[in-house]
């Protein structure tokens, strides 16, 4: 890249602002963010919502001029090269970048929108944005009635927030255990007991078929002196969640639901664009979409048939495609993703690691340490002589060694080696 081509990036978090100062001061780049709000760390959402860290400490570094906050892309041109944005600017790009990240799943259930669509209920939130934990953070106090719907790793991290807040908190998690694409039956369990002992609610198995609502009252007319017309309508109050329906026909009382269900690439631009779309943007090793002046990166692109979803592999993409476009080219070949989670507890803390498959396939060889005393379970599959998956719980000192054996995918002289990446001794 030459200090005169203009690269647009659509998207104003991680993966968009890595890119920008991976690119440095003297490059040509504009990065269209659409939150109004400074950007920030999702990663730490949890955190702020369960009163650990003020907004602040989620702040990303100031990223300067290149970033327009609150503007909105609305249409990408390629024939002209430009991208229109929501406040009637157009800026030309000789390199485009999509950005644009993820947004959450919002679950198709009754009572969720009224007829015709419209706004969720009130006290119905998802929990992606900082605007979203600050809405949260407003509404959750001791005693509040809370439904997580979700045990995945947003919904496992939401409820250890709420219940940090004291709020009475119930996961309902459609799958047979909680994050079950990370962890293996015995892990989650682990997980699970520890929820319980925060006061948890867990249920498992079970699917949300609904939400019960109160009815939103109808508009009122001002109230004028005799003889005069009413001036306008306003509002009555509007729908507000008091409960959620479980498909066998129990009830969930609820002040809160928090909608965990995972998230979805955001793709409207790119596919209005004209570019290949399969579940996320399609691109190549160079993170080039079906357009070569157009790349993705982050949780919008789909690279080998895989979305991650993750910030890990956001920020490996930035920094390979920032190499790329300085004059280095670097291909991506994927990133072995290391899923980490700190879950509170005034007595008992719980740390979480999970990276690779930790499903045995026949044939496969696994390694378990478990300690109930300590609480600790610590677990790796071998296939042949390569680490392939594990999950750590409650004991992450191995951790490290673990995760760089299984990201170059070295050989291991089992079950010598295995050992001694499980033990303590394997972290140093």
């Amino acid at each position: 890249m030459t200090s005169e081509q203009r690269v647009v990036v659509i998207g104003g978090g991680l993966a968009g602002l890595r890119l920008a100062a991976r690119l440095g001061p003297s490059a040509a780049v504009t990065v269209l963010g659409e939150e109004s709000r400074a950007p920030y760390n999702r990663v730490l959402l949890a955190e702020v919502l369960a009163g650990r860290y003020t907004p602040d400490v989620a702040a990303l570094p100031a990223p300067g001029p290149v970033l327009r906050r609150g503007v909105r892309a609305v249409r990408i041109d390629r024939a002209a090269r430009r991208v229109r944005c929501d406040d009637g600017t157009a800026p030309e790009y000789d390199v485009l970048v999509l950005a644009t990240g993820s947004n959450p799943l919002l679950p198709p259930l009754r009572g969720l929108f009224p007829p015709g669509g419209g706004e969720l209920p009130d006290g119905v939130h998802a929990f992606r944005t900082m605007d979203d934990c600050l809405a949260l953070d407003a509404a959750v106090r001791p005693g509040v009635r809370a439904v997580v719907i979700g045990g995945g790793l947003l919904g496992v991290s939401a409820a250890r927030a709420l219940a940090a807040r004291g709020a009475q908190v119930v996961v309902a998690q459609q799958a047979e255990r909680l994050m079950e694409r990370q962890l293996d039956a015995d892990a989650s369990a682990l997980l699970r007991e520890h929820l319980v002992g925060l006061g948890v609610e867990i249920h498992t198995a079970c699917r949300v078929r609904g939400l019960a609502t109160t009815p939103a009252e109808p508009p009122r007319g001002d109230v004028s002196a005799p003889g005069t017309q009413t001036t306008g309508t306003p509002p009555g109050p509007g729908r507000r969640v008091v409960g959620v329906e479980l498909a066998d026909g129990y009830r969930l009382a609820a002040d809160l639901v928090v909608l965990a269900c995972g998230v979805r690439p955001r793709t409207g631009l790119a596919r209005a664009a004209g570019l290949e779309v399969r579940e996320g943007v399609v691109v190549d090793d160079r993170l080039r979409t079906s357009d070569p002046a157009v790349h993705a990166i982050g949780d919008c692109a789909e690279h080998a048939g895989r979305l991650y979803g993750l910030a890990g592999p956001a920020l490996e993409q930035a920094d390979a495609l920032a190499a790329t476009l300085s004059g280095s080219p670097a291909d991506y070949t994927g990133t072995r993703a290391l899923t980490r989670l700190t879950l509170g507890g005034a007595d008992r803390p719980l740390d979480l690691a999970a990276f690779g498959d930790p499903t045995p396939l026949p044939g496969d060889d696994v390694v378990r340490l478990a300690d109930s005393t300590r609480r600790t379970y610590r677990k790796v599959v071998l296939r042949g002589d390569r680490l392939v998956g594990g999950v750590l719980l409650g004991e992450l000192s191995t951790v490290g060694a673990l995760a760089r054996t299984w990201a170059a995918d070295e050989s291991l002289d089992a079950p010598h080696d295995t050992f001694h990446l499980l033990t303590d001794d394997g972290g140093h």
